[in-house]
């Protein structure tokens, strides 16, 4: 009599559920897009952000808006002023508040060169995007030179024209590929 063999296949694994991309640090919390409109970004820098629990799980959500923020450099430290992060939406009577001064932390070497650098004439420090990376929150400041109207429209008219040649170029190779 041949006896029969039963094997027992185990259940694949099942699949993590995707990571939220900003929370991953895939894509940027929030960016400031205004920001190259109205000034000239001249030198960038990372920066930490001094947070509380709830204000780093609204940012998660995307509840935060880089727009009227900007940065100070005060006694030998850097703060960002202005930025708004929203309540968190299952947050209780300790929520943070929405628009707070926030300390940087940069190494003293980098807060001396912001400081020479923003005390010329014209120049400030801008917040262009908050991110992830590594699980902390952090800041992209940049030293930035005001715009004036005309700068704005140069700068306009010559991204115009940039597009128009880029489809231009895209035409030409269409017509030639067929």
């Amino acid at each position: 009599m041949v006896r029969q063999v039963s094997t027992i296949v185990p259940n694949p694994p099942k699949k993590p559920k995707p990571r939220d991309p900003v929370a991953a640090g895939e894509r940027d919390a929030a960016v400031n897009r205004a920001a190259a409109h109205n000034y000239f970004l001249l030198e960038k820098f990372e920066a930490g952000v001094v947070l509380r629990g709830t204000e780093v799980k609204s940012i998660r959500e995307g509840k935060a808006n880089l727009r009227d923020a900007y940065g100070l450099v005060k006694d030998g430290e850097a703060f960002l002023l202005n930025l708004h992060i929203g309540p968190y939406s299952h947050g209780n009577m300790a929520n943070h508040d929405e628009v707070r001064t926030r300390k940087l932390l940069l190494h003293a070497e980098e807060v001396r060169k912001l400081l020479g650098k923003v005390q010329q004439k014209g120049l400030t420090l801008i917040p262009t995007r908050l991110y992830f990376r590594n699980g902390r929150v952090k800041c992209e400041l940049a030293v930035a030179k005001g715009k004036q109207t005309w700068d704005k429209r140069e700068t306009e008219r010559r991204r115009e024209d940039d597009r128009t040649a880029r489809a231009a170029i895209a035409a030409s190779r269409r017509r030639n590929a067929g």
